[in-house]
């Protein structure tokens, strides 16, 4: 069957391409389904639907982060922009300057989660 969200022929591409595709595809239809339900949230005037549609934005965003993980665990580029731009403070374009090293300076501050905090490295007298 001809996938139309395929720019090349599906037999040239690997399975690592193919389920890459997948997530970016899934990826790009939860951030779409955030944003009309957001629409909908606004628009209403129903409290009680105005809930309900907020609840439903809110499992999409869920949906969108843990696709999102998926993504960067199977893609060194991704993960590497996602460490360097993610829970970081400051002007995000000044973080890019820094990263690509078109400006020098203090790398930028991150927040790492408390699950990949391994500690100090220092040796111990």
């Amino acid at each position: 069957m001809a996938n139309p969200s395929y720019h090349e022929p599906i037999d040239k591409l690997s399975e690592t391409t193919q389920d890459l595709h997948r997530a970016l595809r899934s990826l790009m239809e939860e951030l779409e389904a955030i944003d009309w339900y957001q629409q909908r949230v606004d628009a209403t005037s129903d409290a009680a639907l105005r809930r309900i549609l907020a609840h439903n934005r809110d499992e999409e965003i869920e949906h969108a982060a843990m696709t999102l993980e998926w993504i960067r665990r199977h893609h060194p580029a991704f993960d590497a922009a996602l460490r360097t731009y993610l829970f970081t403070e400051g002007d995000v374009t000044a973080l890019e300057e820094r990263a690509s090293g078109a400006t020098a300076g203090a790398p930028p501050t991150l927040h790492p989660s408390p699950l990949t905090t391994i500690g100090s490295l220092r040796q111990r007298s």
